[in-house]
């Protein structure tokens, strides 16, 4: 009975231009809203467009041109960073081109530093072996020359004692009782 009812349903909507859909919603076309629909649709939609066209465009033109600005900005910095590394890489393989030329001018400026030292404590040590060998032959001489002093006043003072010894063994006691008068008479005299 169903389908009887639904053919028969059909056939009327054929003969009014009338659907109905599967709720059983009854309209003029298949494909197009009712008249009033269309006309209250689309004013809202004017309004709603409008509406976006007048807030929602400014907003989002905006903030494009800010999502552009930025990433422009990103692409600016990374090419600026860019080219200061290229700066940076150029320096330092120049820095490592003169390293090796820093280093032998180094190496020169060393060795003829230690060639003046060389040169220099070479004369130093000359000078002061000079003035040791002035010193020890001074000193040889100094020391020679008291050695000489004392020798001789060893010398003389043992001769002395050995010419007493001679004289007052050789002297008779006459002699040698006027030798120590003469000697008194001299002392006496000088004060």
């Amino acid at each position: 009975m169903n389908v009887l009812a639904a053919a028969l349903r059909a056939a009327e909507e054929e003969e009014h231009h009338y659907f109905t859909d599967d709720k059983g919603i009854i309209t003029h076309s298949w494909i197009w809203p009712e008249t009033y629909e269309l006309i209250y649709g689309g004013v809202a939609s004017l309004i709603i467009f409008a509406a976006l066209a007048k807030f929602a465009l400014p907003v989002m033109k905006k903030s494009m041109a800010a999502r552009t600005a930025r990433i422009q900005g990103e692409l600016d910095g990374a090419a600026n960073a860019k080219q200061a590394a290229t700066v940076e890489a150029e320096r330092i393989r120049a820095a490592k081109g003169d390293i090796a030329g820093e280093r032998s001018r180094l190496l020169g400026d060393a060795e003829d530093q230690a060639r003046t030292m060389l040169t220099e404590g070479r004369a130093r040590l000359t000078a002061d072996i000079a003035d040791l060998e002035a010193k020890a032959a001074a000193d040889v001489a100094q020391l020679g020359g008291r050695a000489n002093d004392e020798l001789r006043a060893e010398i003389a003072q043992r001769a002395s004692a050995a010419a007493d010894t001679l004289v007052v063994d050789g002297l008779d006691a006459a002699t040698h009782q006027d030798l120590i008068e003469a000697f008194i008479a001299k002392v006496g005299a000088g004060r």
